[in-house]
């Protein structure tokens, strides 16, 4: 049973990463806009995300 689980994981992973990696270039994109409107609160809104985004990559990786 428990391999069922780690096979499920994996493919879900391996979907999940081409859309994380999407979703992370958007957010580059927003954080490059409101660096250039010099927005802070955006800035440090769009740099928590990408945190978050990171911290999913990495476990998704490992």
């Amino acid at each position: 049973m428990k391999q069922v689980i780690e096979a499920f994981k994996r493919k879900d992973a391996e979907k999940r990463i081409p859309v994380l990696r999407l979703e992370i270039d958007y957010e580059l994109a927003t954080l490059h806009d409101a660096i250039v409107a010099k927005d802070n609160d955006a800035v440090g809104a769009s740099k928590e995300r990408l945190e978050k985004y990171r911290q999913e990559m990495v476990r998704l990786e490992a």
